[in-house]
């Protein structure tokens, strides 16, 4: 994959899409498509076996021994959306969002089960890499161009783009015994504390690097309805390879830790991938046969939903 400055390859996506927005799919996924999936973003159980979970409370005030010996027996396990519905007693509905089928009304994060076992919740906008890999393998047989099309980042991912911020032009003067690691550390805090207001007032702008390079990221991007992204050439063969990471333009220096697309299509424009960072799934459009492949491939929690859905609770916000 290569960055493009040419964001024209996207403007057919923008008359396919409401704008204003409507509160149905097409808020982000272009209207026009045969059919829709939504592919439900991982959800793991943490459990171990013969022993009830601990209270987030009880391992927050072990020792790091006690904690490196409780997290060395849980067992974590994949966990279907329709079987989180089950354990909390919810009903699975194709369009229910995660906090609705697990009755969480609290900020998103980690749940407790009746049972007592750990829940992680999916991730806004965000596929691992082995499911990436597993839907591209999919979406490269339903196209004539699988090794020719356009892979998107949304740009608002933190880190992602250089940019010109303020940079210090003082420092702060700190007291205390430097052996006293809480001391330390409070003061490096009020440090930077104080440079940044003082910086605020004083400080210069000077370019911070970014994952990608300061030509991308000052580069040309691509303008949707409440998004923007920045456009790379490549195929949807490129994200097939499980080891798609190693050759992202986008990789950093945590490779377990990459952005996985936001936005994908082939140059025949067979269907279309969009995983926006509000949605806790990704949305698919394409042929009945695409979404049928995708329902029925072993790996994916994918569902197919009607066009013009609109998923349970809330719409896209911006």
């Amino acid at each position: 994959m290569e960055w493009t400055g040419d964001v024209s390859a996207g403007d057919w996506l923008r008359g396919r899409l409401d704008d204003p927005p409507r509160g149905t799919i097409h808020d982000v996924a272009p209207r026009g498509f045969e059919a829709y999936v939504r592919i439900l973003h991982p959800v793991h159980l943490e459990r171990i076996p013969n022993e009830r979970m601990p209270s987030f409370d009880a391992v927050a005030a072990m020792t790091d021994a006690g904690r490196e010996s409780l997290f060395s027996r849980i067992e974590e396990r994949p966990l279907t959306w329709r079987e989180a519905a089950g354990i909390f007693g919810t009903e699975f509905s194709p369009l229910a969002d995660w906090e609705h089928l697990t009755r969480s009304t609290e900020t998103p994060g980690v749940l407790v089960t009746p049972a007592g076992d750990w829940v992680n919740p999916p991730l806004g906008g965000e596929l691992d890499p082995a499911q990436v890999a597993e839907i591209a393998t999919v979406l490269a047989s339903h196209t004539a161009a699988p090794d020719d099309g356009v892979v998107a980042l949304w740009d608002g991912h933190p880190g992602l783009l250089g940019g010109m911020r303020v940079r210090s032009s003082r420092t702060v003067y700190q007291a205390g015994d430097p052996s006293d690691a809480n001391l330390h550390r409070h003061n490096e805090m009020l440090g930077r504390s104080a440079k940044d207001l003082w910086s605020a007032v004083t400080g210069k702008r000077t370019w911070h690097d970014g994952i990608l390079s300061r030509e991308i990221s000052a580069g040309p991007r691509l303008e949707l309805p409440g998004r923007t992204h920045v456009l790379f050439r490549g195929g949807v063969s490129e994200l097939a390879d499980l080891e798609w990471t190693d050759a992202a333009p986008w990789r950093g220096e945590d490779a377990d830790d990459i952005l996985s697309p936001s936005l994908i299509w082939p140059d025949d424009r067979a269907w279309v991938l969009v995983s926006d960072p509000d949605l806790d799934s990704t949305l698919v459009g394409g042929s009945a046969a695409l979404a049928a492949a995708l329902v029925a491939r072993a790996g994916l929690d994918a569902v197919e939903i009607p066009a013009d859905a609109v998923l349970d609770g809330h719409g896209v916000t911006r």
